[in-house]
């Protein structure tokens, strides 16, 4: 997609992607955090609005150019880092007290989901944040956004309990917040 668009989902200008970028930051439990990891960063749009709430912020893709994007974009973020990595496989190293997980858990079948699960838990801070953001409508990708997120809420169930949803008609967004005991 990105070969023949900078940004084919108008991430920049999609009063969608405002709405659910600005819905997202106002479900974040903390004013703060430490570390984040944003996976699926794609060219940085909420990166930059997320950056400002974190000490440091790494993001992640699996397109060299977009990362190119989202590193221009981040330029004044000097505390946002960015990796190539195909989750679940390639994870970055270090624990995270927010991770977010935005509208890309569908593009994985339900195997890779689980191993999604298992990279989150074992990246996890004590009392870290997990938002999860799925876009409802027809996907051609192994899971629906109902089917990812449920999916991994159900994954997570022994290390991380729901504290917020919200669903429109076009997204459902997901919070969840990783017990004391079992993060790490």
């Amino acid at each position: 997609m990105y070969a023949t668009e900078a940004d084919p989902w108008h991430f920049a200008t999609s009063p969608y992607e405002r709405d659910k970028y600005a819905a997202t930051l106002a479900a974040l439990p903390r004013a703060h955090y430490a570390s984040a990891l944003e996976v699926g960063c794609s060219i940085g749009v909420f990166t930059h609005q997320l950056c400002r709430r974190c000490d440091t912020l790494i993001g992640l893709d699996v397109v060299p150019s977009v990362l190119e994007a989202a590193r221009a974009r981040c330029a004044d973020c000097p505390n946002a880092h960015f990796q190539l990595a195909a989750v679940p496989g390639a994870w970055p190293d270090g624990r995270f007290d927010l991770i977010v997980i935005s509208e890309v858990a569908y593009y994985l079948d339900r195997a890779d989901l689980a191993r999604l699960v298992a990279r989150v838990e074992g990246a996890l801070l004590p009392q870290a944040d997990i938002v999860l953001v799925h876009w409802l409508g027809v996907t051609h990708y192994p899971l629906s956004g109902d089917e990812a997120a449920e999916g991994f809420i159900a994954g997570a169930r022994d290390f991380a309990t729901v504290v917020k949803q919200a669903r429109t008609a076009e997204y459902r967004l997901d919070v969840l917040r990783a017990s004391k005991s079992d993060a790490g």
